[in-house]
Parts: C-alpha cells; sequence; structure tokens
C-alpha cells in the first residue's frame, strides 16, 4: 500500500508466508475467491507480485494454503460447537456450526472444494479431523463402528451441500432457509435412528 506523499511504508515491512496467506483469506472472504489473484494480493500488501514468490510457490500453493485453513477453521468450530452435547442436539449443533462458517469465511471456504485434497497427506488428514469431529457428535447414539463412519461422511455431504447451495444463492424464495434446514436436520436425525439401537426419544434433547 503506499500511503501519502508516495510513502511505501507497509512495503518496507518484512513479508512472511503467513502474512502472504493471512492476505489472500481476507481477500476472498470479503471479495469471492475469484477476486483472490497474486496481483491483487501483493497490491493489498504494498508489494509487487514478484515479492510474493519469496514465500508461495505460486497460485495454487496459495489455493492450497486456503483450502487447509478453511479445514481447520471448520474442525475447530465444529469442536466447539458440539461441546456438552449429544444426540440430536449435537447433530444440529454442528449443522449449525457448519453453515455458519461458510457465513463467516465465504471465500476460505470455496477453496476447499478449488483444490484437489486426493494424494495431499496433509489436507487428506484435515478432511479426516472433520470427520473425526462428526463421529463424535454421534456418540449418543448405539452405532456400529462402520455405520458411525456412514452417518458421519453422510452429515458431511448433507451440510456442505446445503452451505454451498446456500452460499450461491441456490435456495430461492418462497421457502425459507432456516425452514429447509430443520428439515434436513430432522431427516438426518430421523436416519441415524434407524442405524441405531437407542430409540429416538432416549438421545433427543430439548432444543
Amino acid at each position: 500500500m503506499v500511503g501519502r506523499n508516495g510513502d511505501r511504508s507497509i512495503a518496507r515491512r518484512p513479508l512472511d508466508r503467513g502474512k502472504v496467506v493471512a492476505a489472500a483469506a481476507e481477500i476472498a472472504d470479503a471479495e469471492g475467491l475469484d477476486k483472490m489473484t497474486l496481483t491483487r494480493v501483493a497490491a493489498g500488501l504494498g508489494v509487487r507480485q514478484p515479492a510474493l514468490y519469496r514465500h508461495i510457490d505460486g497460485y495454487d500453493d496459495l489455493l492450497r494454503s486456503l483450502s487447509l485453513q478453511g479445514r481447520e477453521i471448520l474442525a475447530q468450530r465444529l469442536t466447539d460447537a458440539a461441546v456438552g452435547l449429544s444426540g440430536d442436539d449435537s447433530v444440529a449443533a454442528v449443522g449449525h456450526a457448519w453453515r455458519a462458517m461458510v457465513r463467516d469465511h465465504p471465500g476460505i471456504y470455496a477453496a476447499t472444494d478449488r483444490y484437489p485434497c486426493a494424494g495431499d497427506a496433509e489436507l487428506e488428514a484435515a478432511v479426516e479431523r472433520v470427520l473425526a469431529v462428526l463421529g463424535q457428535t454421534l456418540r449418543g447414539y448405539d452405532l456400529s463402528p462402520e455405520d458411525r463412519v456412514h452417518a458421519a461422511r453422510t452429515m458431511r455431504s448433507a451440510f456442505h451441500g446445503f452451505s454451498h447451495l446456500e452460499s450461491g444463492d441456490g435456495h430461492p424464495l418462497p421457502h425459507d432457509p432456516e425452514d429447509t434446514f430443520e428439515h434436513l436436520v430432522q431427516l438426518l436425525c430421523a436416519g441415524i435412528h434407524r442405524l441405531s439401537r437407542t430409540p429416538a426419544g432416549a438421545s433427543k434433547g430439548a432444543r
């Protein structure tokens, strides 16, 4: 950035990888992931684009970092939401936390779809952390280990799909997205109860 009288004080501040990624994340969330270009990031940091290559390997490397960050934020949000809850209440809480994360960080979340994680050990581990948190929310149900995995994957698919459509205006009026989401949670819980030997009333707390 250039200050008054052409002062490039910001440009003289030393950069590091964390600052570059943070600048990219801010642009992606505020303006959309497609607006997050190396040129735009460099301008926001008050440097020339070649200066970024001292800290990142290029656009794909930056996109990968945002993808990893998105999954890490998501895993933490879901963990925090599930504390002290179990059963249907836990499923609902992590679902709402998932939606909130996408609303708060739309650009970072979009990066999780834009960069492939297959074959990338760190990204695959980040996906597994999200699934592990979802698996923990199912501890109030009497599920076999295999059914717990399938249920966690189903929850991930449902919450991701709903949030993806919601962030892209994929739920047009006149239907209320909040009402639709409540139905989604109810359908998920009903399906989980079908897999569980725990009676529905035993794991359904007050909402």
